[in-house]
């Protein structure tokens, strides 16, 4: 008997769910989670209600799926820095510096993650779990990093200290102070390193 794709599976119905996820992504970016209304997105998406509904029943949903996308993208750019085999200094350097580069971006608005912590704000919520993964994530990937350069326990408190750096210097680009606060962070950053190593 001949498999039967289902409506959900094709590509058509593919590229429709990519569609709303891209357009609600750039709304979400725009003017916030809870002043964006799914009534919205779908005008701007130019789909049917029930297209919509079928793909996200949820407006939570959709901002997990947001989210989980975006988080997706990050970790393929951070492992195309990561397979030119840096020394481990050089591959922090390197997070650090493509921060930067976002920040200098015309469409740079801040973390989404950052964004979607701060409307969602209570343990345990799915938005709240989706921007936790994205934020811890990009921590042990550092602290497995320094691992090559310091003791585990060390790793852990230095990577952690660098997120708050890099964290930071987010904010200050909000502000307009990108360039200074990317600055001040890759010398922090390094001092946090050359510290780590000597205990």
């Amino acid at each position: 008997m001949a498999y039967r794709v289902s409506p959900e599976h094709t590509p058509k119905a593919s590229s429709k769910r990519q569609h709303i996820v891209e357009t609600a992504y750039r709304l979400f970016r725009q003017d916030g989670f809870h002043a964006t209304g799914i009534d919205r997105i779908i005008a701007e998406a130019q789909v049917a209600k029930m297209t919509m509904y079928r793909h996200f029943p949820s407006k939570e949903g959709l901002i997990v799926e947001v989210l989980e996308e975006r988080f997706r993208r990050f970790e393929e750019q951070l492992d195309r820095m990561a397979a030119l085999s840096k020394q481990p200094e050089g591959m922090i350097d390197d997070i650090i510096g493509w921060y930067g580069r976002w920040f200098d971006r015309a469409d740079f608005n801040g973390c989404l993650f950052a964004h979607a912590l701060a409307e969602y704000g209570s343990p345990g919520h799915p938005v709240f779990e989706a921007s936790v993964r994205q934020k811890e994530s990009l921590r042990r990937r550092m602290a497995d990093i320094l691992a090559k350069l310091m003791s585990a326990a060390e790793a852990e408190t230095a990577s952690t200290a660098i997120l708050m750096l890099i964290e930071g210097a987010t904010l200050m680009a909000e502000m307009g102070q990108g360039g200074k606060a990317i600055d001040a962070a890759r010398r922090a950053a390094s001092d946090i390193i050359a510290a780590g190593r000597r205990t």
